[in-house]
């Protein structure tokens, strides 16, 4: 796995602001959040449903822009780069992993989670696959195609393709909303040992109180500003 250097936080947020326009209507999503995510640290963010979680989530993968504030991912900050360069950070430094899978039905499992070392252009991307498969105990799935596979061996498909470039951040959004109580612990006891055994940073948004108490840290949002900091029990 990248490894990130000493002493620099995987995630960093200072007074950022996210502020939507429709025409004369503003939209304040995000209101001065600032906020670090040590490297090798698990942290769910928890919140109601429209309180800015994922619109945070978003401006940390890069996928869109704050309109005021700083951002930095291993060091990086994101408003200095490019949309090319970006993209190579979602690529190589921060995973993915959404509430819809977001597998190509047409594709095997193994060839969705060979993807993304395609497109980096990796030559020993099915052998990258085959690896990320085994540590999400899918191993033996690379067969299949997504629809022969049940929600939570889908979703450990999908953290399988985030984590095939071995990133040092894994970004996670609602990642056990569509599965039922114990497949959804099952996935975030997946998420926990990867943590804990390969040293991987965990950003977890999620409204369960259940799934947050997974993490080392919940940080809770409302209204696009974050509150005090709590440790999980």
């Amino acid at each position: 796995m990248t490894s990130l250097e000493q002493g620099i936080p995987a995630i960093e947020l200072h007074d950022v602001f996210k502020v939507y326009k429709e025409g004369p209507i503003e939209t304040v999503a995000l209101r001065g959040v600032s906020l670090k995510v040590a490297t090798g640290e698990n942290v769910a963010l928890c919140g109601p449903s429209g309180c800015g979680k994922s619109t945070l989530l978003n401006l940390v993968a890069g996928l869109t822009l704050p309109t005021a504030g700083r951002i930095r991912v291993a060091g990086v900050e994101i408003g200095g780069q490019t949309e090319a360069e970006r993209a190579a950070l979602r690529r190589e430094t921060v995973g993915l992993v959404f509430q819809s899978d977001n597998l190509f039905p047409r594709l095997t499992v193994l060839e969705n989670v060979q993807l993304p070392a395609r497109l980096a252009g990796r030559s020993n991307a099915r052998q990258l696959a085959a690896t990320a498969l085994e540590s999400v105990d899918v191993g033996s799935l690379g067969s299949r195609y997504p629809a022969q596979l049940s929600g939570g061996e889908r979703q450990r498909v999908a953290i399988a393709a985030a984590i095939v470039l071995l990133p040092p951040v894994l970004l996670a959004d609602e990642v056990t909303g569509e599965l039922d109580s114990r497949t959804g612990q099952v996935v975030l006891d997946l998420l926990s040992r990867l943590n804990r055994e390969r040293g991987l940073t965990i950003f977890a948004v999620t409204h369960n109180l259940t799934a947050a108490a997974s993490a080392d840290r919940i940080v809770n949002m409302r209204d696009g500003a974050i509150r005090e900091l709590e440790m999980a029990e």
